[in-house]
């Protein structure tokens, strides 16, 4: 039985975001398909419902010294162990020191490895200076001596070309949905609970940080909000440190009373909220392809996201569903949505049949398969 080491910091949507749902998903599906899967990750959060969850993959977790740069316990007889035990390592993510530690591993037992960044290898946000040293002690040298390099989309590619990785070492795989995480349910406690009955509303789902593009969503809901007096804005998700300026924002706007901060949302809830909502915006200012976008076409709503999401594919549903990533983009992408009221019905349609032929993992998962014994052969 071939097996694979999976390697994240996180696996907790709420701290890891979409990496960790995209490591926690790929995990257990390919685990499905007669892989012994093991995750390596931090003990931040992880829940006994959410170990049973990625069943048939299982879970080693290591203990966080230092949350905030995500600091492993440095237990490196224990990471040699696994790593020896595994017939290929997938490094999920690159600004990691457990990465760094797996990677020292695969070195010394000449493990293959392969790595997929999902978006990150560009130099973006906070620690900018802390990331360059990074990258000169450790991180090109991670990118440049693994076995294969995933891309989440063909926009990633010229990030690879960046670290000196010849392109045809990159393979292009996508993140996925699992329908089965959202079937069909009773929406009324969720508007109940949040106040939401009877009304039109757009949705943010996302963490509140800046990269994520939540500022520039609620200016642009400033800018058209006179002209659709009955929408609402509703932002789901953990505060990174924007609740606050956002709050203040609204309420400057006279808008508090439309402009609904929801919190971190999930099973149920968050179901629901995809459900319910008349239509997802991602504001992003640099994303490798949205998962929020897959899981609302899933549940039937449309998107609407910048050209900063590395996600192209949506102009083939409808050219649209892209716009800039400023106020002004998304204002006006928002009003050639909403001022008529039959093209929100029928992009759901088109959205979710996009998605459920395109973004599942029952059509994902074999890929990675396919990729390890492929990799495994050559050798």
């Amino acid at each position: 039985m071939l097996k694979v080491l999976n390697v994240n910091s996180s696996i907790d949507m709420r701290r890891g975001g979409g990496t960790a749902e995209r490591t926690f998903q790929m995990s257990r599906h390919i685990g499905m398909r007669g892989i012994d899967c093991t995750v390596l990750t931090l003990d931040l959060d992880v829940t006994q419902s959410r170990l049973q969850s990625l069943l048939p993959a299982r879970a080693a977790l290591l203990p966080c010294i230092w949350s905030r740069f995500y600091i492993p316990l440095p237990q490196f007889i224990r990471i040699r162990s696994l790593v020896a035990a595994s017939d290929i390592v997938h490094l999920m993510g690159h600004w990691s020191i457990l990465n760094v530690f797996v990677y020292l591993a695969c070195r010394l037992l000449k493990k293959p490895y392969v790595v997929c960044p999902a978006g990150t290898l560009p130099i973006f946000g906070r620690s900018k200076l802390i990331k360059k040293a990074y990258n000169i002690i450790f991180g090109r040298s991670i990118i440049r001596g693994a076995a294969a390099c995933i891309a989440v989309t063909m926009g990633e590619l010229a990030d690879f070309r960046d670290y000196g990785v010849n392109l045809e070492d990159v393979i292009v795989i996508p993140n996925g949905v699992s329908p089965s995480d959202f079937p069909e349910i009773n929406n009324d406690l969720f508007l109940e609970k949040f106040g939401l009955k009877g009304t039109d509303f757009l949705l943010f789902m996302g963490r509140l940080n800046l990269i994520k593009g939540p500022d520039i969503l609620l200016d642009a809901f400033v800018h058209i909000a006179n002209s659709y007096p009955e929408l609402h804005l509703v932002f789901a998700g953990p505060d990174e440190g924007m609740l606050e300026p956002l709050m203040r924002s609204a309420s400057k706007a006279g808008l508090a009373g439309r402009v609904h901060f929801l919190g971190f949302l999930a099973g149920d809830e968050k179901n629901a909220a995809y459900r319910t909502a008349k239509l997802l915006v991602v504001p992003s200012r640099h994303e490798a392809m949205s998962i929020v976008a897959v899981e609302a076409g899933i549940c039937g709503l449309p998107v609407l996201l910048t050209d900063r999401c590395g996600f192209s594919e949506v102009r083939e549903v409808d050219v649209r569903l892209e716009v800039s990533a400023t106020k002004e983009g998304i204002a006006l992408g928002l009003t050639s949505l909403l001022d008529t009221t039959a093209i929100l019905p029928a992009l759901s349609k088109k959205w979710s049949t996009f998605v459920s032929s395109n973004f599942t993992w029952g059509t994902i998962a074999p890929r990675y398969c396919e990729l390890y014994r492929t990799i495994l052969a050559n050798r």
